[in-house]
């Protein structure tokens, strides 16, 4: 049973309210992403599991997605969401008294994570990528893409579905694919303009060679059906950091923690947060 976390609201520099789930802690705090589709609910076993370490957890529902309902499934550039993002590490570091906070970040949520660390680099102490989403497997029709692109200068705000519907995607847990499928506050549309952004949004963290002045580490699933392993791979061993590390659990699926038994996930997850944080 993991820790229960209090639902707060964290107001943005643009009057945007975005609800999220914050576990107090006296040990260093965690700023945790989740994907596109996701929601923090999704990751409370591994949030909750840290903040039962002592670590400070902030768990936020990104704005249009999961219990925020204003704007769904929308943005208006790419740069609110790093703004977002950053907002979230100061909000953070001040609640806890912290001068940095740790990054760590999910499937979509972790180019997001990337481009904020490479935007604010003073803000953070650490980025940890779970599956990230820099280089997506799953793509859509040649003619659904011309039609979004034709959306977003005519009608941006036009919903597309998100070409994640299957839960098998995420796991091959029948349990957890039970959770996705009757999971009212998952998000399966977006707007043309977030798609849009989205692939700007790639276009600012598909570049080798970047360097983050803080220890980076990098998870993987080998039965990975959402993002393309071996260019993620190639791309990260370019990317210049003080400390890098690298996890691949070879029986896994894309969602580590929804795995029937997450346990050597999570204490690894819980060992690296120790080393980064000491």
């Amino acid at each position: 049973m993991t820790a229960t976390p209090k639902i707060i609201d964290i107001p943005f520099s643009d009057g945007y309210a975005a609800r999220s789930r914050f576990w107090p802690g006296e040990k260093a705090a965690v700023l945790y992403l989740h994907g596109i589709q996701s929601h923090g609910l999704w990751f409370e076993a591994s949030a909750g599991y840290l903040a039962e370490q002592g670590y400070a957890v902030l768990l936020p529902d990104r704005r249009g997605s999961g219990l925020n309902r204003e704007a769904r499934g929308d943005v208006r550039h790419f740069r609110r969401w790093i703004a977002d993002t950053a907002e979230l590490a100061r909000d953070l570091a001040h609640r806890t008294g912290k001068p940095k906070v740790h990054l760590l970040a999910v499937s979509w949520g972790g180019k997001l994570a990337a481009a904020a660390a490479q935007a604010h680099p003073e803000l953070f102490a650490s980025l940890t990528l779970v599956t990230p989403g820099i280089f997506p497997a799953v793509d859509l029709p040649l003619a659904v893409k011309i039609h979004i692109a034709l959306s977003i200068f005519a009608r941006p705000r036009k919903p597309f579905p998100i070409p994640l519907n299957e839960p098998q995607l995420f796991t091959d847990n029948p349990v957890r694919q039970r959770f996705i499928e009757t999971d009212e506050n998952r998000l399966t549309r977006v707007t043309a303009r977030f798609l849009g952004h989205s692939i700007l949004l790639d276009r600012r963290v598909r570049i080798a060679d970047l360097h983050f002045p803080f220890p980076v580490k990098l998870y993987l699933a080998g039965h990975e059906r959402i993002i393309d392993n071996p260019r993620t791979l190639r791309l990260y061993r370019s990317w210049r950091a003080p400390r890098k590390a690298l996890a691949c659990y070879d029986d896994a699926c894309h969602t580590l923690e929804f795995e029937p038994d997450p346990s050597a996930y999570l204490a690894d997850l819980k060992e690296w947060m120790d080393e980064v944080s000491a």
